[in-house]
């Protein structure tokens, strides 16, 4: 069975991601809200490292609980930066919290993050590959910057794109590619 060319195929975690998750189009809030709390981890690191950490992440954040992380203080965001087990990059630790508050924002304008999300394609899958941003990705992330969101640069938002399915960039010869529903 081929696989996208990324994807490590000896790490079990990446191979599970890659199989069951990555580009299925995904419209529950709670689901978009981790991956872009993961991806806005992920800048300057793998995503294989993200992937590793996941679990002690969701452990470390409640199980990303929104009602939860938007309530961290001072001494959560100091237990976060003695976690071993997550990323310990202050910036982003208080991003993550800011970023929810943003989230909840949106959710309440929109009645979802999900309408506001797939409202930039028409609820439409986009399907390209071999890119790192796009219009697209240039256009949410100006929107998400705009509302007071941090780390949602266009490479990581095109990266959120393409693991909440929105855009759809399984390599041509994956087994995936035209399996836009998981």
């Amino acid at each position: 069975m081929q696989r996208c060319k990324w994807c490590n195929l000896n790490n079990p975690i990446y191979v599970k991601y890659h199989d069951e998750e990555w580009g299925v189009p995904t419209y529950d809030d709670q689901k978009l809200f981790e991956l872009l709390i993961l991806e806005s981890f992920q800048a300057g690191l793998s995503w294989e490292c993200i992937l590793n950490k996941r679990e002690n992440f969701k452990k470390a954040y409640d199980n990303f609980n929104i009602d939860k992380i938007v309530n961290y203080d001072e001494n959560k965001i100091n237990e976060l930066k003695q976690n071993p087990g997550i990323i310990r990059n202050k910036l982003k630790i208080k991003a993550s919290i800011n970023n929810a508050k943003i989230f909840k924002k949106i959710e309440k304008e929109y009645g979802s993050f999900s309408k506001y999300i797939w409202s930039f394609t028409n609820n439409k899958v986009i399907y390209e590959t071999n890119k790192t941003s796009s219009e697209l990705s240039d256009k949410i992330s100006n929107d998400l910057k705009k509302r007071g969101m941090t780390f949602v640069g266009t490479t990581i938002i095109y990266a959120y794109l393409q693991a909440t399915g929105i855009i759809n960039s399984h390599d041509e010869n994956c087994f995936k590619k035209g399996n836009q529903n998981g």
